[in-house]
């Protein structure tokens, strides 16, 4: 945070000077999911009484978030206009806002909570203006390729599996390493991912037992692929909370007799690992984003929150707060030329974004977009979850 309260400063310092010249402005196009045209009516009236739809709340967190920091940005003179595309709205399609408000055309940075479709459309329009298009939710590439101006802030799955592997490479050497898996879409691309690096590592690639596990599959199946004299590192690869289940509650029968880690994909950070099929065992998950480490930033952020919202804020709060403070400043500091620094380090607010350039096809020299690639790795223990060094 110290760059950041130094950038702050020195906007003031400017503004206060800037006597002869104003500070060049710089545009942001914000883009979620807001739904404003069913929560108000034609004479702007909310819709829902004291009710507040659920699905509303996605959207709105991610807005609120982002809007604390665009106040604090504001309130230190930073030079920004910022415009909110209601992604979700009927009377302005958000295709039709992009070619035809002409508030946007002089847009530098487009940050946005979009689905896969949103996702194509917006990075298809960042790269004809040619500016930065930071997607801060969707986790996966949207099918987008060959577009340097493009960034993926919440990692694919690709990235995950392979920090995973290596992960693994590092600490299972001598272990028993079990993927468990199943038919699917998903599944396959899990198993794909792991050969693929499999092919490509410097280091020891890792023997990989692979078992198929089906609603059939006895508890007593599973238990026999273990090793009851190594520790048996036992790789879920599968998004699905209910075969995540299905396959650590079989593994906690095998006892105390096994070594057991169950190692996850990144939709385990949701799960409720109180519940009894995890009771005692060991589980490692990654994720891109971790909020539940208490800092006096994020401690600051939720009571605002909570005294004005009556609730506790999501992740989607604090991801929409770090995603436009971070890359509001790097516009910023860059001055608008923001597109050749998308990888420069620097203005960490929660997360410490490792942004890097992505060659989908290694063969192929060409620069298909830009990802967050820094993971947490989070162990939970008796359902505390404690992030690893």
């Amino acid at each position: 945070m110290k760059k950041i309260l130094f950038i702050l400063c020195a906007f003031l310092a400017v503004a206060g000077t800037a006597g002869a010249q104003a500070p060049k402005r710089h545009k942001i196009a914000l883009v979620a999911p807001l739904y404003l045209d069913s929560a108000f009516d034609a004479s702007n009236n909310y819709r829902f009484n004291t009710q507040f739809p659920k699905y509303l709340n996605p959207g709105l967190e991610f807005y609120l978030g982002a809007q604390a920091a665009l106040d604090s940005l504001n309130r230190a003179g930073a030079p920004l206009d910022v415009f909110v595309i209601d992604s979700r709205s009927a009377r302005k399609p958000l295709s039709g806002e992009l070619r035809g408000n002409s508030d946007l055309k002089e847009v530098g940075l487009i940050i946005a909570s979009a689905n896969a479709a949103e996702t194509r459309l917006l990075a298809e329009e960042a790269q004809r203006r040619k500016v930065p298009f930071v997607s801060a939710t969707l986790p996966n590439d949207a099918g987008v390729t060959n577009n340097p101006y493009y960034v993926v802030l919440n990692s694919t799955l690709r990235t995950h599996v392979e920090a995973l592997y290596k992960y693994y490479q590092r600490t299972a050497a001598a272990d028993r390493v079990i993927l468990f898996t199943r038919s699917g879409t998903q599944e396959a691309q899990v198993r794909d991912y792991l050969d693929d690096y499999a092919k490509v590592t410097t280091g020891a690639p890792l023997k990989i037992q692979v078992q198929t596990v089906t609603d059939e599959t006895e508890d007593e199946a599973v238990v026999a692929m273990l090793d009851s004299t190594k520790r048996n590192v036992c790789l879920v690869g599968s998004l699905d909370e209910d075969f995540a289940s299905h396959v650590a509650g079989a593994l906690r029968t095998a006892g105390s007799s096994y070594r057991i880690q169950i190692a996850g994909m990144p939709t385990w950070d949701a799960f409720n690992f109180r519940s009894t099929e995890y009771r005692g065992m060991d589980i490692l998950y990654t994720t891109p984003f971790y909020y539940a480490k208490p800092t006096p930033l994020a401690t600051q952020l939720g009571r605002t929150f909570s005294a004005r919202q009556n609730g506790r804020p999501t992740d989607l709060y604090y991801r929409g707060y770090e995603s436009t403070l971070r890359f509001a400043l790097l516009l910023l500091d860059t001055a608008g030329d923001m597109a050749p620094n998308l990888s420069r380090k620097g203005n960490a607010v929660f997360t410490p974004f490792n942004i890097q350039p992505v060659f989908l096809d290694r063969a192929q020299p060409t620069l298909d977009y830009f990802e967050n690639k820094h993971l947490y790795f989070v162990r939970v223990q008796n359902g505390v979850r404690t992030v690893l060094p």
